[in-house]
């Protein structure tokens, strides 16, 4: 039972490191917790409701998530083939495209959860 939770407490360090292996190298990561903390004031200053809120971090999580599975497939591909591959270059603009479809699905969400009180505090 013991080495269970070892190996348990393990994988949860483990996860840590690679979240803090995105924000030091990831300047892009980096951008999209700058976004996430933006949208996050935003929600609060227009007090948004529990459901908004639930969409607005969905939202952020994707993203998150996206981009962290977008540098795996980078630092993976990096290492099978630092040289120019016209197979790694696909995967890696794959992944690349499936982060772009998550920010554009998570400004989505912001428009559609902050436009309408945006709209009504300035008319």
């Amino acid at each position: 039972m013991i080495e269970s939770f070892r190996r348990l407490l393990r994988s949860f360090i483990h996860a840590w490191e690679g979240i803090c292996i995105l924000f030091v190298t990831q300047r892009n990561m980096r951008i999209h917790l700058a976004a996430a903390f933006v949208a996050m004031g935003v929600g609060i200053w227009l007090r948004i409701s529990r459901n908004e809120w639930l969409w607005v971090f969905l939202a952020i999580s994707l993203v998150i998530v996206a981009e962290a599975l977008n540098s795996a497939i980078e630092f993976v591909c990096d290492r099978l083939s630092p040289d120019y591959d016209p197979l790694i270059k696909k995967a890696k603009d794959t992944a690349a495209g499936g982060v772009l479809i998550a920010a554009l699905l998570a400004v989505a969400i912001g428009v559609g959860v902050f436009g309408p009180r945006l709209t009504r505090l300035l008319t």
